[in-house]
Formats: C-alpha cells, structure tokens, sequence
C-alpha cells in the first residue's frame, strides 16, 4: 500500500520527530526522522545553549561548514535549527544502526564553540526487494525429506523494525519455509522439503516467496520460487565449519591469501565434485573486494580494503557439486578488518583572522583549529604542535586548538609569519601533516624617525651664494605609510642674538637646509642647530640631531702692513750711518692678515730698489738687512719697494715703501738726528723702540766693562801679592819701576740698533815688584807692561 508523498510525510513527522535537547559540556542532541521536508524545524538552539537571541548577530552565531553545516541551517534572528535539504538516512549512513550527523555551532566575543549532534531516525521508505524476481531450484527425487534448501534473502536498505522482519510461503503440501535470525540480525530463509518427491507425479513447482518489514505500514516484496525435480544425487555438499572466521589488516594488498573453505559431498564420482563460489546473499560490493578460487576454496583480497568505511565482511560461501541435478552446500565466512594507520590527521582552520596589529599582546586570540584523524584507537589519537621560532603558541581547548600570541610582536622584524602546523597521530609508523596559516602584521607607530649619524659636520666656505643648498639630513623610518612620512624643522630660535631664519631654511619634506645669507668667516667661524625629525603617525614620533655648520675661510683679505708705519703719505724713512756692514738689520716689515691657514700665510720680496744688490728681505720673518757693505760712492738715499703676499688662491698681496738714507759722518748722524728728534713729524713707534733698544744695550754693555775690570784687578793683585813674596833677592841697586807695559790696543765695536762706531780706550797692564825694604812705604811705579826696561825682581 502506497501513501501520497505529503500524507506519509505527516505520519512519518507524527511518529518520529522528536526533538530532546540536551547539553552536556557544551553538547547538544537532536532526533528527526529522514525525509523530513526543507526547513522543518529541529530544535532551538540557542535557549538550549543559553545564548541571547539579541546578541546573536553580534557574537557572530554560525553553524560550522562541515557536515552538519550541509544539511542543517540556523536562523540568526530566532537561534533555530532548521533542515537545510532533504536527508536520505540511508544514503548518509547505509543500514548503520545508528546515524548521527554532527555539527559545531561557533559564537565569537569571546570565542566559544558547541559540539551537537542529530540523529536521523529511520522511516520506513524502502520496500524489500530481490536481487532476481525468480529463484530457480533443482532437486533429485531421491532427495530426503527434511533436507532444507537456501533461499535468497530479501534486501531492504530501512534499519531496525522496518528492515526485514520476516518470510512467508505460499501454502504447499511438499515444501513449507523456516527462518532464522544469525547472530548479525539477518534472517535467513531455507526452504524445507516436507515430502518425499515423485518426478513422475509432478516435476516442477512454482512458489510465491513474500519478505515483509515491520513498519507502519508494513512494506513488502515477493519472488517466485521455481522448483524442478531431477533424479538420482541425493547427497548436498558438507563444510567442514558452518561459519568460518577470519581477519586481515586494511592495508593488505592485492592477492593476499585470506583464508581457504572446505566442503565435502558423500556421493561419488562428478556428484562429489565441487565448485566454490559467493552465493546470491553475498552482497555486489563484496564481490569486489574479495575473490574466491572456483577449485581450491581459497578466499584472496581482489580490491582495497577500508577500516573506515566497513570494519568486517559477511561472505556467504556455497559449494555446488557436479551431479546432475546439482546439489548446493552453504557455508558463511565473516572477516574482521584491522585497522591500520592510514589516514594522516587533517587540520581544518576556522575563524582565520589573517592580519593583527604589531602592539597586541600576549595571549590574544588569533585562530581556532580543528585536528581529526579517521583512524581509531591510537592511529586515531593526534597531537599537534608549531615550530618553536615563530610568537605564537596552542592552547588546547574541547578537541580543539586555540591559536594565540606567545610574545609582543614587532613589524619592522617580520612583517609577515607562515605559520607550519604540524600534527601527526600515535599510530606505528607515525602518520603526520602539515597546514601553513598567513598572518599579517599590521603597522602601529611605534618608531621614531632615525638619523643616519649621531652628528653632521657641514662646511661651508664664506661669501657662498644666498638661497643655495648647503646640506641634506635624512632620517629613516622603518614604520610604513604615515607612520613613516618624515618632516623636519629646526630647534632652534636664534643663533648670536640673531633669528636663526636669517641664517638657514630647512625644507620640511626632504631635509635640505638652504643657507639665506652669505656667511663672513671672520665674522662667524661657527654655529651649531638642532634639527628635528617627526613623522605623521598617531601620536607622531620624533628625534633630534646636532647639526655643526663650519664656515670655511676664503682668500677675501689682503694683507695689511702695520711696521713700520708711513713717516710720510708714501714711504717710511728709515737713517743708516755709512760705516754700517753686511748683515746689519735695517727694519722689519711687520703685517697681518685677517683670513686664516694658507690664506694668512705671508711671504715678503723686494719688488723695486734703488740698489737691488745692497739690500735683502727674509722671504717668511720681512727683515730688511744689508747684503753689503755701504760704499761712499753709494747713492745716499736708498728707495725699496717691499710686497707682501698671501698664500691663498688666488693670492692677495700689499706694498711698502721704504726710503733708507744713508749718513756719511757721525756729525751730520747726530746732526740729523736731533733734528729728526726735534720734528715730531719723523718721531715713530720704531724710532721709540730702537732708542729703548739702544740703551739697554749700552746699559748692558758698561756693566759687562765694569765686571771685566773689577775680574782683571782681582787677578793683579794676587799676581802682586806673589811678586812680594818672591823679591827678596833684589839687589838694592835695582829699578823699582820695572814694569812690562802692553802696547795699547784700540778696537772698535758696533752693536745692532746703534748707528755709531763706539772706541774702547786702550787698556794697559801693569806688573809691580816691591823690594822687601820698601815693600810697606815706598810708592808703586807704574809702566807699560812689556817695555824694554821692564824686568824681573827676582
């Protein structure tokens, strides 16, 4: 009996959907029946949850896109679950007893996630079928009552009461049906003959075999039964074991030998020969994964096992004999898989925030991370770590992973982490896996601009152009955008009393200082600034920098001659006595120069003179000398034209004339000189200087004549004293005045800075010898030492 789609809907929705919420450490627990329709409601989640309807949209309520996110849905203004699309429960789960589709709803501010699970509830929608609409047996007439015959089980793919439940046959006096539920839950059917056969009563039979579910209402399919009676091979195949058991691991291979099965027929001859094979019951899918060798009995692997997708194999096994008619013998066989590790965890990333500023702090949340492993028992147990030079950390929160910052982090560093998460199981070998995160570091300003030295040193040479750039300061911000637009200034307000603007302008946008004057080193040699540079950022960001600015001197200065000075509008006159020799220091040009270094460097070279031979002039010292001795027939009056002159470049120089007149007696010196002195015209600083000069030197010198004499008196009268003391052998008829006298001597000296000849009188040395009678009275008698008459007392 067949229900229209929208009545079997509500009987279904009537008798199943049941909605028992139940939260359990963050879990939830949902019931609906399969083939419920589009956007029926499954439960309200968010009171289950005890979450606030108004702030759902806020916190970002969502349903993770996994399975659960396929077929279930959640409304953000009401908090309910709803059914996405049309669940087929045997398409999600095949007959699996129960199926459960689970889901994680994720709320952020703060992060918090809830694992919930619904359960699809069976409806009987599917009706028993058979793999052939007819069953055909053969059976010898020979054959005993009792003897039961196999028959094809009924496939429905419902679960529970309305899976199969049972078989029915149509009524016959030579056949009636036992069942029997394995140990699987399977009913198997058998066909009982209960009456012996005559072929030549009747040779054939054709029954109705029905296979009815439990559901409400009850489904149901039916395949005929044809039965042909033969003769004679009245014995069925044996095995040795009714169920053979059995178990190989997932990963064995293709050809792996499973196990072999055995049976065996009483009857001789083609009638004991068997033939191996899967029986109708084995299901298609089975025949793929698994064959069965017609001859031997020996069940190999044909095609790839999966612990995941089927943990254990029903074969059913038959062995069907030669005879004619042939007869069958059944045999089960049940494979247990083991489960080998060979899924690698798979890490899934939900809530990826995929940029963070540089000043969040320790421990912010960055993503969540779900690790699962197909695999059960320890292949199935998973741990997950990242690599230890990166600023974040796990922390482990129900099953999942939190990702946050294990450390401040800066962007100037690294701008950008790849994040490699590693995870791998406890299975033997070790299976693992790897999933790489990108998170970009935002910029915060949170660096001061940086100058490239500690000081600048600029040089500038005086006299430079106004409005020219002298200099460049650049400082460096690693922040981006405008944290790092750069802008300077000056800290200073003045410089000497004088606004610094009259002296420099900078340029905000790139640093350049321009001089706006033009600078005199001999003014100003030296000043120092401080510039600032400060960046856009929020709240900006600023350094200084001490700027030296050294004016450079320049040749702008020639020099100025201050000695001697012009006795007269053009020269200076300076008086020489004739009788002055080669050597003599007339005068010394003495000058200055206000630039510095080379530029103020001077060198002196005559350039004109009356006599180019009788004079010369130090090149480095300017003191005028004479190179010879004056002649009389020497023109009296001497012009020198003396220049001066730096060493910068180009070179600036100055003149001195200088009119030396030279005496030809001491009358007319002295004469000239008093009247020299009585003008005050001719009265200089130089002549004051050589009249201190001059008499400092006579001072010295008569002080130096009164030593000599006081020294050589002392020495004649210890020379007398001797003589006494040896004179008493004179005879009394000798002179009294021998005495040697020198011949005199005149020597004439000339000292610097006195122009006239000074004569020493002539000295004379005396010798005096006393005879002892006298040597207390009589009186001494003087005579020039070495004359003729003198000779010895003694």
């Amino acid at each position: 009996m067949a229900y229209p789609p929208r009545v079997a809907f509500n009987v279904i929705a009537c008798m199943f959907l049941v909605c028992t919420p139940d939260q359990i450490s963050g879990q939830v627990q949902y019931s609906v029946p399969e083939e419920i329709e589009q956007g029926a409601f499954v439960g309200n989640i968010a009171q289950d949850l005890g979450l606030n309807v108004r702030q759902l949209s806020a916190r970002k309520f969502r349903l993770s896109s996994d399975v659960g996110g396929r077929y279930m849905k959640v409304g953000l203004d009401n908090g309910l679950l709803s059914v996405r699309e049309r669940i087929d429960r045997e398409r999600i789960c095949g007959q699996a007893d129960i199926c459960i589709i689970p889901f994680e709803i994720i709320v952020e501010n703060p992060l918090e996630v809830y694992r919930g699970e619904v359960e699809i509830l069976d409806v009987n929608d599917n009706s028993p079928t058979f793999q052939d609409s007819s069953i055909v047996l053969q059976m010898p007439e020979a054959i005993t009552p009792g003897v039961r015959f196999r028959l094809e089980s009924a496939e429905d793919p419902d679960t529970g009461i309305n899976t199969v439940a049972a078989y029915a046959l149509s009524s016959s006096e030579y056949f009636s049906l036992i069942t029997q539920r394995t140990d699987d839950g399977i009913i198997i059917a058998e066909l009982l003959l209960a009456k012996s056969l005559d072929r030549e009563l009747q040779s054939s039979f054709q029954l109705v075999l029905t296979a009815t579910d439990a559901g409400n209402p009850a489904r149901y399919g039916t395949a005929q039964i044809l039965i042909t009676v033969l003769d004679i091979n009245d014995n069925p195949p044996v095995f040795e074991h009714e169920v053979y058991r059995g178990s190989l691991p997932e990963n064995a291979p293709k050809g792996t030998f499973v196990m072999k099965v055995k049976a065996n027929d009483l009857d001789e001859g083609l009638n004991a020969e068997l033939t191996y094979s899967f029986s109708d019951l084995t299901l298609r899918r089975v025949h793929d994964l698994f064959s069965l060798v017609p001859d031997t009995g020996e069940i190999r692997v044909e095609g790839p096992l999966d612990f995941e997708e089927a943990n254990s194999y029903s074969l059913d096994i038959q062995a069907v004999d030669h005879g004619s008619p042939a007869i069958t013998g059944h045999s089960k066989v049940l494979i247990k898989v083991i489960d080998v590790n060979d899924n690698a965890p798979e890490i899934k990333v939900t809530s990826a925030t995929n940029k963070i500023p540089e000043n969040t702090p320790p421990g912010t949340f960055i993503t969540l991370i779900n690790v699962i492993d197909r695999d059960s028992g320890e292949n199935g147990q998973v741990r997950c770590e990242l690599p230890r030079n990166v600023p974040f950390r796990l922390q482990t929160s129900s099953n999942h992973y939190k990702l946050i910052t294990s450390e401040m982090l800066d962007r100037e560093a690294v701008s950008e982490y790849k994040i490699s998460i590693s995870a791998w199981d406890l299975g033997s070998p070790s299976l693992s896996t790897n999933k790489t995160i990108q998170i970009a570091i935002s910029d915060v300003n949170d660096n001061a601009p940086r100058f490239a030295e500690l000081s600048y040193n600029i040089y500038v040479t005086e006299n430079n152009a106004p409005g020219a750039s002298i200099f460049t300061v650049t400082a460096s911000d690693p922040d981006l955008d405008q944290n790092s637009y750069v802008s300077y200034s000056f800290l200073e307000k003045h410089v000497q009393s004088l606004h610094l603007s009259t002296y420099l302008n900078i340029d905000s946008m790139n640093g350049t200082i321009y001089a706006l004057r033009s600078f005199d080193y001999e003014e100003l040699k030296t000043f120092q600034i401080h510039v600032q540079a400060r960046d856009a950022g929020i709240p900006p960001l600023s350094s200084s920098v001490t700027v030296n600015v050294i004016i450079l001197d320049q040749n702008d200065n020639a020099p100025v001659i201050v000695s001697p000075s012009a006795q007269s509008e053009s020269a200076a006159v300076v008086i020489l006595p004739l009788s002055t020799g080669q050597g003599y220091l007339v005068t010394k040009i003495m000058a200055i120069d206000a630039d510095s270094g080379q530029n103020a460097r001077l060198y002196y070279q005559v350039v004109k003179a009356t006599d180019i031979g009788l004079f010369t002039v130090g090149q480095n010292s300017g003191e005028i000398r004479i190179a010879r001795n004056i002649l009389e027939s020497d023109p009296t009056t001497q012009n020198l034209v003396i220049l001066v002159k730096d060493n910068g470049q180009p070179s600036l120089s100055s003149t001195v004339t200088v009119d030396i007149t030279v005496l030809q007696n001491n009358t007319e010196r002295v004469t000239e000189s008093t009247n020299l002195v009585k003008d005050p015209e001719y009265f200089s600083d130089l002549n004051l200087y050589l009249i201190v000069i001059f008499s400092c030197t006579s001072i010295v010198f008569l002080l130096i004549i009164f030593l000599l004499i006081g020294i050589k008196c002392k020495q004649d009268r210890n020379i007398t004293q001797e003589y006494i003391s040896s004179s008493y052998c004179h005879k009394p008829g000798d002179s009294h005045d021998m005495v040697n006298r020198r011949p005199a001597m005149e020597e004439t000296f000339r000292y610097p800075g006195i122009d006239r000849v000074v004569r020493v009188p002539e000295l004379h040395n005396y010798s005096v010898c006393l005879s002892p009678e006298s040597a207390k009275s009589d009186f001494l008698f003087l005579k020039p030492y070495g004359s003729p008459s003198s000779q010895a007392l003694c």
